[in-house]
């Protein structure tokens, strides 16, 4: 009878261990349970778990807002997340009316950090916000001074200078162009460090700046393209998000039925190489990386350290390692590579300081 107790005491005592692992756990178990995705092997118990909300552009934009996806599924993979709740997500804005509905959802979802992606989710991410304290979330290219929103900020004419000034090197025509979405201060500083970058190299040159009014209208990019390659313009620079793919896709169509053509665009925001595949040529110079996924993970970090920037502006250009060009798989010399690295070092060292607005 004595050994029989003994043995319901240990079997009792299994259980219960059992189940004290099981809650010991929970947290790594939780961490999105969305099969068909998977993270590491290890949890960390101290990640936050993250989603985004993107802007009309949608995931797959090739540029802005897929950077940031990268980013948070860098982020959740390396935490041993999984995509869904409790890990990393993201929801898809087909329109502005979006914006708070999906912001809602991933609060409800209880996701520790929130990230808009784009400065059109700001009145959206501040009403959100403000009616959930508890819940950090980081708003990418524009500022705001609520107390649980971080603001992402970049030194967008940095990039945009190292753009123009491989631009003016490389162009035969000395017709340059320039495509912006919408007429707002984060294309502006595009807008102006491109065109300051040219001045900087080939000061006689007047760049041709075109703005379609949208992000997410490929075909207006494509009809500003056509025009400025129609006049002779060879390079065009970018920043136009889902509209831009219409610029890669018309000098696309003049490469294909030319591939003689000297004819050139650069990227935005991600390595838009890809993109400028056509048969056996590229018509991608190179791209000016805009590292919004680095960003994303910063501020995922900071949280977990419970050192979250709310309230607080960071802004990151070249000297945290945050915009810079991308590889330009042979297209551009060494001579000229050295020429942007020069003009990259004197923006970290102060030497040039890059407008923002293209009326300065």
């Amino acid at each position: 009878m004595r050994k029989s107790k003994l043995g319901l005491a240990l079997a009792m005592m299994l259980v219960i261990g059992g189940l004290l692992g099981a809650c010991g756990t929970d947290k790594g178990k939780d961490k999105g349970k969305d099969e068909g995705t998977t993270g590491s092997s290890e949890v960390n118990e101290d990640a936050v778990s993250v989603a985004m909300v993107t802007d009309t552009g949608g995931v797959d934009d090739k540029s802005f807002n897929q950077s940031a996806w990268v980013g948070i599924q860098e982020y959740g993979k390396k935490s041993g997340f999984t995509k869904g709740d409790g890990g990393f997500d993201y929801l898809k804005s087909d329109d502005a009316s979006d914006y708070e509905a999906n912001l809602n959802r991933l609060v409800r979802r209880d996701f520790d950090v929130v990230y808009g992606i784009g400065f059109l989710l700001k009145d959206a991410i501040e009403t959100i916000a403000e009616q959930n304290p508890d819940t950090m979330f980081g708003l990418v290219d524009e500022e705001s001074d609520v107390e649980n929103v971080a603001s992402i900020m970049f030194k967008e004419q940095e990039g945009a200078f190292l753009a123009g000034a491989a631009a003016a090197l490389m162009t035969k025509s000395d017709k340059i162009g320039f495509v912006g979405g919408m007429e707002i201060p984060v294309i502006e500083r595009f807008h102006a460090g491109f065109v300051a970058g040219v001045a900087a190299v080939k000061p006689d040159i007047k760049v041709d700046v075109q703005y379609t009014g949208n992000f997410d209208k490929a075909e207006d990019g494509k009809a500003a393209a056509n025009r400025m390659y129609t006049s002779g313009v060879d390079i065009i620079f970018h920043a136009a998000g889902g509209t831009g793919n219409g610029v890669f896709s018309e000098a696309k169509e003049r490469k294909s039925a030319n591939p003689d053509e000297f004819i050139w665009v650069i990227g935005v925001d991600s390595d838009q190489y890809e993109e400028g595949q056509v048969g056996d040529h590229n018509i991608t110079l190179t791209s000016m990386l805009k590292r919004v996924d680095l960003s994303v993970i910063s501020v995922a970090e900071l949280a977990e350290k419970g050192e979250f920037p709310g309230g607080e502006i960071t802004r990151y250009g070249i000297a945290e390692g945050m915009i810079e060009l991308a590889d330009s798989h042979g297209a551009i010399p060494q001579d000229v590579l050295d020429k942007i690295d020069e003009l990259s070092k004197k923006i970290v060292d102060g030497e040039i300081v890059v407008p923002e607005d293209p009326k300065q």
